[in-house]
C-alpha cells in the first residue's frame, strides 16, 4: 500500500470524525439560539484556486473546508471573552454563548462527544441493514480428548443453547463457555435435523485477554473452523507410510467422492469398506508449486487403521535464531503433543505458547516416521498484532501449514428498527466498555503506555484497515470515534470535559471566571494535553525507528 493510500485513509477517517464532532456542537448551539460565526472542517485558508473557494456564508454562519485536514472547529459568538473582533451588525440580544443558561452551555459542550458516541450506533445500524457474513454456532471440529469429545459432540452439530441460553452465533457460544469454567451445563444441539442434548463438563485453561493478560477461561475443545483434509503420517511403520503417503498431503477425493475437509475424508474412506484398495487424489504443495497425484492405498475401514492423523501443527518454516530453531525443530516436523497432551488444533498450540510465561515446554514431534522430543523455551518478542501495531508475545518462531478451512457462515441482517436500534446501541456499549477498561489499565500501568498511538500510529491503523476492506475500516472508525468521544469528556481544560467543568463552576458561582483564571486553567490544560500528545508522538517515532533499525540490520 502506498504512502498516498495511507494518507487518504487517515484523512478520510479524521475528516468524518471531526465533521461529526463539530456538527454535534453546531446543531445544539443553533438549537439553543447561539450564533455560530464559523464552521470549519480543517484549519487554514479554504481549499480552492483563484476566486473559487470551498467557503460560503449562510444564515450568518461561514462554512469552510480548509487545506489542513487534521481537525476542525466551531466558532460561536462570545465563546472567547478575551478575543476582540467585529461583531456582526445583525446580532440580536441573547445570541452570544455567555448569555445562555448553564444547562444550555453544558448541552452545547457535551454535544460533540455525544455525536462521536452516536456515530457508531448509526454505523452498526447500516451494517445490520446491509447484512454481514457471521460465524454461526455450527461445530467445525472437536479436539480429541476434550470435554466436548467426551460429551459426544461432533463436527457439524449446531449448538442451539447452553443451559437454556440461546447461542445462534459462534461468539455467543464462546462467551457462554468461557464464562462457565468448571461447571457442568446442558447443551442442546441439532445433528442432521434431529435435536439432542448432552451434559458438558466445561474445563479450564489460560488464555490472553484483550489487554494482554493471562486469565483462566472455560474451555470445551470446540472449534468453529473446519480441519482441512491434510494428512499427518507420524509413524514410518504405518500402512499409510508404506503406501507412499506423507505428512502435508491434502486429500482432494477418495475414489469418485470429492473431499472438502477432514470429516468428509474420514467418511469417504470409511465408506470404501475393508479389503482391497481405494484411490486417493492428493495435492502436495501450494499455489503454482502444487503437484497432484493419484495413489492407491489399502482400504482398512478407518483412517486410524491406515495410520494417518490430522496435521494440526505441521511446521512450514522456522524463524532464524528462534526458540524452535535452537531446540532443533525444522520445516516438515509434525507436532503431535505438548507437555504430554495431544495437540488438538494450532489454536490450542498457540495458546499454550502465548500463556507459557516463558517457561520451558516439552514438544513431541514426528520426523521421518519417528517421534522426537524437544524442550523449547518461548521468547518474548514484539509481535505484529495487525494494523501496524506491535505487542509483546511469547512465541517459539514457527509458521504452520494452513490446515483449517472457514466454518459455517450466515448473513446477519436486521432491518426491523425495533430490533436493530437496541442491538446497535448494545454493540456500541460493548465496544465502549472494552475501551474504558483499556483506558483504566493504561492509567494504572497494567497496559504498557507504549500502546498509546499518535497521528502516525493512527494513520498506520487507518491504512491497514482500509487495505483490508470497508468492514474493517468501519470497525476502526467506530473504535476511534468512541475513543474521541470518551477522551473529550476528560476534565482537562481545552477539552470539552474541561470546558464543561468551567461552565459548571460558573453556574454554581453565578458569575463568570476572570480572564486571568481562564488563562491559567487553559495553560494548565494545554500543558497536560501537549504532554499526552508528546508521549503518543514519541511512541510513534520509536516504532518507526525500531523498524528502520531492523530494516538496516536485515539489509
Amino acid at each position: 500500500m502506498t504512502v498516498l493510500s495511507y494518507l487518504w485513509a487517515f484523512v478520510l477517517l479524521l475528516s468524518v470524525l471531526v465533521f461529526v464532532h463539530e456538527l454535534g456542537h453546531f446543531l445544539v448551539a443553533r438549537a439553543c439560539g447561539v450564533r455560530v460565526l464559523k464552521f470549519s472542517i480543517g484549519f487554514g485558508p479554504p481549499i480552492g484556486f483563484g476566486r473559487y473557494r470551498l467557503a460560503w456564508t449562510r444564515g450568518g454562519t461561514e462554512y469552510v473546508v480548509a487545506w489542513f485536514p487534521l481537525g476542525g472547529f466551531v466558532k460561536m459568538l462570545g465563546e472567547n471573552p478575551e478575543e476582540v473582533g467585529d461583531v456582526p451588525v445583525d446580532v440580536r440580544p441573547g445570541e452570544s454563548l455567555p448569555e445562555k443558561n448553564t444547562w444550555q452551555k453544558l448541552a452545547i459542550v457535551f454535544a460533540g462527544p455525544a455525536a462521536n458516541l452516536i456515530l457508531p450506533v448509526l454505523v452498526f445500524l447500516i451494517t445490520l441493514a446491509i447484512g454481514l457474513p457471521r460465524p454461526v454456532s455450527v461445530v467445525g471440529d472437536v479436539e480429541p480428548g476434550s470435554p466436548a469429545a467426551e460429551a459426544g459432540l461432533e463436527p457439524g452439530d449446531r449448538i442451539l443453547s447452553v443451559d437454556g441460553e440461546a447461542t445462534a452465533w459462534w461468539e455467543d457460544l464462546e462467551d457462554v463457555l468461557r464464562s462457565r469454567a468448571g461447571e457442568t451445563v446442558t447443551v442442546a444441539y441439532e445433528r442432521d435435523g434431529t435435536p439432542g442434548q448432552v451434559r458438558l463438563a466445561i474445563g479450564e485453561r489460560p488464555t490472553i485477554d484483550d489487554f494482554g493478560r493471562v486469565t483462566p477461561v472455560g474451555w470445551a475443545g470446540l472449534e468453529h473452523r473446519r480441519p482441512a483434509a491434510m494428512l499427518g503420517v507420524p509413524s514410518a511403520s504405518s500402512r499409510a507410510a508404506a503406501a507412499g503417503l506423507r505428512s502435508g498431503d491434502v486429500v482432494e477425493s477418495v475414489g469418485e467422492q470429492g473431499v472438502e475437509d477432514w470429516g468428509a475424508f474420514e467418511r469417504a474412506y470409511a465408506a470404501a469398506g475393508e479389503g482391497g484398495e481405494v484411490e486417493l487424489v492428493l495435492r502436495r504443495g501450494e499455489g503454482d508449486e502444487a503437484v497432484r497425484s493419484h495413489l492407491r492405498v489399502p482400504a482398512l475401514g478407518s483412517v486410524a487403521a491406515l495410520g494417518v492423523v490430522q496435521a494440526n501443527v505441521l511446521v512450514a518454516s522456522v524463524a532464524e535464531d528462534s526458540a524452535a530453531q535452537r531446540a532443533g525443530l525444522r520445516a516438515g516436523d509434525l507436532i503431535v503433543a505438548v507437555d504430554g497432551d495431544p495437540v488438538g488444533s494450532f489454536g490450542s498450540f498457540a495458546e499454550i505458547v502465548r500463556t507459557s510465561g516463558g517457561r520451558a515446554i516439552e514438544i513431541q514431534y514426528a520426523r521421518d516416521g519417528e517421534i522426537h522430543t524437544a524442550t523449547v523455551k518461548p521468547d518474548l518478542i514484539d509481535y505484529d498484532a495487525g494494523f501496524g501495531l506491535k505487542e509483546p508475545r511469547y512465541l517459539v518462531g514457527i509458521t504452520a501449514e494452513v490446515a483449517s478451512l472457514t466454518g459455517s457462515l450466515e448473513i446477519d441482517r436486521e432491518r426491523n428498527p425495533l430490533v436493530a436500534v437496541p442491538r446497535a446501541v448494545g454493540m456500541t456499549v460493548e465496544v465502549t466498555r472494552t475501551f474504558l477498561q483499556g483506558l483504566v489499565k493504561l492509567v494504572t500501568g497494567e497496559v504498557s503506555r507504549k500502546q498509546l498511538a499518535g497521528p502516525i500510529g493512527i494513520a498506520e491503523i487507518a491504512g491497514h484497515a482500509y487495505e483490508r476492506g470497508w468492514e474493517t475500516y468501519l470497525s476502526i472508525l467506530v473504535l476511534i470515534s468512541i475513543n474521541l468521544g470518551v477522551l473529550n469528556l476528560l476534565p482537562i481544560p481545552v477539552l470539552d470535559g474541561g470546558q464543561a467543568v468551567i461552565y459548571a463552576v460558573e453556574g454554581v458561582r453565578r458569575a463568570p471566571l476572570s480572564l486571568r483564571t481562564r488563562e491559567i486553567v487553559q495553560q494548565v490544560g494545554l500543558t497536560v494535553l501537549m504532554l499526552l500528545m508528546g508521549l503518543a508522538f514519541w511512541n510513534d517515532l520509536s516504532r518507526q525507528w525500531t523498524r528502520l533499525v531492523d530494516w538496516l540490520s536485515g539489509a
